[in-house]
């Protein structure tokens, strides 16, 4: 029988990406090859229970979600996810992956919404950026930048200009990193470059801050 490591499977309200505010089933998988400064789920490394695909999905179903998450940790460290993916979306729900972009998404289920992450500079994991991701990208899917400073802004523009993310994927979120770039600041940069990006801020983290399972 198939299973996947998984730290924690909730529901509550995404607090990220096009789909923030909705009531949401998360199913965090355990595992991360990536160490972000700012990271804030590193509770996710390590540990968790080696659960089988069946009842991932049962338990998914006792919460009946119209929306499915599956994040990390980086949930493609497993490869088990793809499968995962396939059956949430066979299940009916509407479904995302959140990834931090190392991996290869090309055979990723076309129904799911890839939610990729391009590590800035400031990350510490701007090496681990696997940019040939993006040509497999569509109006379906969703790019996220989250910045640390203004270093961080002016590079991610220059990425965004350089492989044209706006005519290959559906929105490009710029967020904040929570306790290092203030949110003003950041949404005054956007409306005086006129970018064509969603400013993110973490609904979740402003609601619930750091506490597990929200």
């Amino acid at each position: 029988m198939e299973t996947l490591r998984i730290t924690e499977i909730f529901y509550s309200l995404q607090g990220e990406t096009r789909t923030v505010g909705l009531p949401t089933v998360f199913v965090r998988l355990t595992g991360c090859p990536l160490r972000c400064q700012y990271c804030d789920t590193s509770y996710a490394f390590q540990g968790g229970e080696q659960i089988g695909l069946d009842e991932i999905l049962n338990r998914v179903a006792e919460l009946k979600p119209r929306y499915v998450t599956v994040t990390g940790g980086e949930p493609l460290a497993q490869k088990a996810c793809w499968n995962l993916l396939t059956h949430l979306c066979d299940a009916g729900y509407q479904v995302s992956l959140e990834t931090g972009g190392m991996k290869d998404i090309s055979a990723i289920d076309s129904r799911v919404v890839r939610v990729v992450d391009i590590k800035t500079p400031d990350s510490g994991e701007v090496d681990k950026n696997k940019y040939s991701n993006i040509q497999h990208l569509t109006v379906n899917d969703q790019v996220k930048f989250v910045l640390c400073s203004e270093q961080d802004y002016v590079w991610a523009k220059q990425i965004m200009n350089e492989y044209k993310l706006s005519n290959c994927c559906g929105d490009i979120l710029f967020s904040p990193s929570h306790g290092q770039l203030d949110g003003r600041s950041l949404a005054d940069w956007i409306l005086r470059d006129h970018l064509p990006v969603r400013l993110q801020l973490q609904l979740h983290k402003i609601l619930w801050g750091d506490e597990p399972g929200k």
